[in-house]
Formats: structure tokens, C-alpha cells, sequence
């Protein structure tokens, strides 16, 4: 006798409103108590993405995790347009997090089409990235892959001002940046959906990135990510 997936889900879901019982979902680590339909959109990619920019055009290399450098990237959204850049290393799955504070003060009234008053508008992603990207030898700057979201608009000018290639996944497939994607889920135990994230300085960042970095991994042969970084690091000078 067998059973599929989807009878499972059924079994857990309330089907009245698609979510967990509450006893449930206080067993979740990641606080996802909705079940989304996957339902693909057919919407357009984003007029800043080409085809020689897709993920198609990645190198192969990138692919098998055999050559460190290779990173994916995301935004963890939170309330008020707040925002956390993530990025992680394929190979060795070293972290590092982004701060993303406020482009301006949000007692100032919104202006219509004006700039984002939060810290994720394309300028803010792209320098945050550089900002941390570029403290990395050449070596472990090979190339970004990220969603086709409008906080990636900035990819040319991040190339030019740090060397790093970026690549886009294809639309509504974030499974194409799969580490990323984990990790994202595991560090909402520490930014919860809804909360303000911009009260999270970068001292607090660096120390929840620490976390996952010094946490041995099998698929490291029992070494943490920072052990293995750093490993990669010594053999680059």
C-alpha cells in the first residue's frame, strides 16, 4: 500500500483554511503555518535580466560545489519594507549577512515613486554586497546567483565595482538557489516574519552569522563552515 505526499499534507493542513493546528506548529522551526499553493505564475522576468545573465549561463563549475567562490543571495523581508541581505557560500556554506538600516528617516512622509525609505533598494543591496564581497581574495569571488527580484537591478554596476559575475534564476524557481533557500528558513528562528528588522544592528548580524558558521556539517566531514572557509582563505594568500 502507498501513500503520496499530498495525502499526507492533507492529513496535517485544516483544509477549511489551508494552515496547522496550533499544537503543530509549535514544532516548526521555520513558523510556517500556511501551506502556499505552488502555482507557477507566468509573469514576465525583469527588464534588467538577460539571457546571458541567466542561470543557463553559469559556469559548470558552480554547479557541482567542487570550486569554492561560487555564492547565492537573497532578501529575509520582514515589517515596514525592512530587509536582511543573506549570502552563502555553495561549497562551504559559510554565511554572511547583510545590513540593509533605513535610507532615511521613516517619520519623513512618503513620497510617491520616491526612493525606498527602507534599506533595500537596488543602490543599498548592491553596495552592501560589494561592501562584503570585496574583503574576499579574487579566488572566492567567482560569481552571485540571485532571484529576479528588482533589489538585483544594481548586477552591472556590483560586476564592475567587484569582479563578481551575477547570475538570475529562472522565474519562480527558487530551488535553483536551494542553499540560500535552507538557510533562509533556518535563520527566521532569529528574524521572525513580521518583526521590525531594522532594530538589528550589524554587531547582531555578525553574531547570528556565527551561528551556522561554527556548526560542524557531515556534508563538511564533520567541519564547520568557518573552519573550511578559512582553509580555502590560507590556500589563496
Amino acid at each position: 500500500m502507498r501513500i503520496s505526499h499530498e495525502a499526507i499534507y492533507q492529513a496535517l493542513y485544516v483544509q477549511s483554511r489551508g494552515a496547522l493546528k496550533r499544537e503543530l506548529v509549535a514544532c516548526l522551526r521555520t513558523g510556517r503555518a500556511l501551506r502556499v499553493p505552488r502555482a507557477r505564475a507566468r509573469a514576465r522576468g525583469k527588464g534588467f535580466v538577460s539571457k546571458e545573465v541567466m542561470i543557463s549561463e553559469r559556469p559548470a563549475e558552480a554547479a557541482d560545489r567542487a570550486v569554492p567562490g561560487h555564492w547565492e543571495g537573497d532578501l529575509i523581508l520582514g515589517a515596514g519594507r525592512s530587509a536582511i541581505g543573506t549570502l552563502v557560500e555553495r561549497t562551504t556554506r559559510f554565511v554572511m549577512l547583510l545590513h540593509l538600516p533605513p535610507d532615511k528617516d521613516r517619520a519623513t512622509p512618503r513620497v510617491k515613486n520616491g526612493p525606498p525609505v527602507s534599506g533595500h533598494g537596488a543602490e543599498q543591496v548592491r553596495d552592501a554586497i560589494a561592501g562584503a564581497i570585496v574583503a574576499l581574495p579574487e579566488q572566492l569571488r567567482r560569481s552571485l546567483t540571485w532571484d529576479q527580484g528588482a533589489g538585483m537591478a544594481q548586477h552591472a554596476q556590483l560586476r564592475i565595482d567587484t569582479g563578481l559575475p551575477v547570475y538570475f534564476c529562472d522565474p519562480q524557481s527558487p530551488w535553483q538557489r536551494a542553499t540560500n533557500e535552507n538557510t533562509n528558513g533556518l535563520l527566521r528562528q532569529y528574524f521572525p516574519k513580521g518583526t521590525d528588522l531594522t532594530r538589528h544592528s550589524a554587531e547582531d548580524l555578525t553574531a547570528v552569522a556565527a551561528t551556522p558558521n561554527g556548526r560542524p556539517r557531515k556534508t563538511l566531514g564533520w567541519r564547520t563552515p568557518a573552519e573550511t572557509l578559512d582553509q580555502y582563505l590560507a590556500a589563496a594568500r
